[in-house]
């Protein structure tokens, strides 16, 4: 259990602080970071090639990047068998087959929709992990008075 390992879970806790702050108060978006951060990188990248050639240094090195069309494969497969197990699913909700599974389902989605419409994702993901850490952590702490 993660939430056991103190000092892992609040490493992973402050981790996600700073990413709740960074795209919630300065208002940058995932692709937008993740493009100035591919920018930067690769602006790096150049300069230290550039004076590595001016220096008559040899070049950076840089790890070969390939996909084996095997690889490809293997997660294809991997993809298909867990869209097409989800779709039997979906479809066996559908068509009236499991009716305490589509209760379940209704109940979730609306929970879903009313708590999205209280707050936005970022939020919400960032309140739901510090809850999944810390209840498990504090049951366990004060589990004779709760029970």
């Amino acid at each position: 259990m993660l939430w056991r390992r103190g000092n892992l879970t609040v490493g992973i806790l402050f981790v996600t602080l700073a990413a709740w702050v960074v795209f919630e108060k300065s208002g940058y978006t995932l692709l937008s970071l993740l493009s100035t951060v591919l920018l930067l990188l690769i602006f790096i990248l150049f300069l230290r090639a550039k004076s590595a050639a001016i220096l008559n240094r040899p070049a950076p090195p840089l790890p070969v990047l390939y996909l084996s069309e095997e690889m490809v494969n293997e997660v294809g497969a991997f993809i298909r068998d867990h869209v097409n197990d989800l779709l039997s699913v979906s479809q066996d909700i559908a068509l009236g087959k499991d009716a305490r599974l589509f209760f379940k389902v209704v109940a979730y989605l609306l929970l879903i929709s009313v708590l999205g419409g209280l707050t936005d994702f970022h939020t919400l993901g960032y309140t739901s992990l510090v809850v999944v850490l810390t209840v498990p952590a504090l049951y366990m702490r004060y589990e004779g008075y709760l029970d």
